[in-house]
């Protein structure tokens, strides 16, 4: 069976739920597979099925802990093609170390194509992602790379939230919390068919930032803060105070990855905002999670990405599904 290009899903121990439900999705079990590790820490991994000359797709972000999720996905990867895979996807639904993609000062890597360099080199055939912190970090890769975009799911919140009225179009604002993240607000207001603003934010150091000045009208409005990622939820929560300052009637937050490090569930928690939408590419507790944040799964679309990736269909039809 397997000799006839068989789809295989396996799994990290990242994000087991994630997994599951892209396996309830596609109706295809999880092939079993031991993930341990050894007294030192040493990563310990065996497959408990065969996979020679099937299609396999390996589902692991590189959510926190970062490196132990990175290794553990390069030595799946290399099991993989050891047991004779025919061709083996990465399926990265959030891929980490994305921010550290240039040279923005002396003496620094560009560790986001070391990353790419490493899955490659362990002998992954594809990758399967969603909204990378730079889209030009598919060029680091020299193997095809599909991008997907959480829009088309949590997009929809809002997108619903106009067509029913309950946010007249008019007073709806998409609002970039930076400079970097506009292509994305941009995105967002032109998929949702509603205006634009950004906020001028200036880094103090490596920590620290400071939003000062709102490019655009937001008085009265309701604003849909975009961005692909929370981390430590400092950017995010210092935008929705600038914006209720400057008249913002009420603050919505929508970001693809919630990484939430340190102390981001607190301020999210006293931030002033109605609520925030993020997806589950990253491993999340729902019990340790402030009551506004609300997570949407976006299984449903990386499940058919993969079934689309398996039959050599079209993904791009995915992009903008509403």
């Amino acid at each position: 069976m397997n000799g006839n290009n068989e789809l295989q899903l396996i799994a990290g121990t990242a994000n087991p739920a994630f997994a599951a439900k892209v396996s309830t999705y596609l109706g295809i079990p999880l092939l079993d597979a031991d993930v341990g590790r050894f007294p030192d820490g040493e990563i310990n991994v065996k497959l408990n099925g065969d996979i020679r000359g099937a299609d396999v797709f390996l589902i692991q972000s590189t959510c926190p802990p970062v490196n132990q999720n990175l290794m553990e996905l390069l030595i799946l990867i290399d099991c993989a093609r050891r047991a004779s895979a025919k061709r083996i996807t990465a399926v990265i639904p959030y891929f980490g170390y994305a921010r550290q993609d240039r040279k923005d000062q002396g003496r620094v890597p560009i560790t986001a194509k070391l990353v790419a360099n490493l899955i490659s080199k362990a002998g992954a055939d594809r990758i399967l992602t969603l909204d990378l912190h730079s889209a030009q970090i598919q060029g680091f890769f020299d193997i095809p790379v599909d991008h997907l975009y959480a829009r088309p799911l949590i997009g929809r919140i809002f997108y619903d939230m106009v067509k029913s009225g309950a946010i007249p179009k008019e007073q709806l604002v998409a609002v970039s919390p930076d400079l970097g993240s506009i292509k994305m607000a941009r995105a967002y207001a032109k998929w949702l068919g509603v205006r634009l603003a950004t906020i001028d934010k200036r880094r103090i150091d490596g920590e620290t930032t400071v939003s000062e000045f709102v490019i655009g009208e937001v008085a009265g409005c309701a604003a849909l803060l975009v961005d692909d990622m929370i981390s430590t939820a400092g950017t995010i929560t210092d935008a929705a105070r600038i914006l209720k300052e400057h008249g913002a009637k009420t603050v919505f937050i929508c970001s693809t990855h919630g990484v939430f490090c340190g102390k981001a569930r607190e301020k999210i928690a006293a931030a002033p905002v109605e609520c925030v939408y993020v997806s589950d590419t990253a491993a999340l507790s729902p019990e340790n999670l402030p009551e506004k944040v609300k997570v949407v799964s976006v299984s449903p679309l990386v499940g058919e990405a993969i079934r689309r990736i398996h039959e050599n269909r079209s993904v791009s039809k995915l992009f903008d599904v509403i």
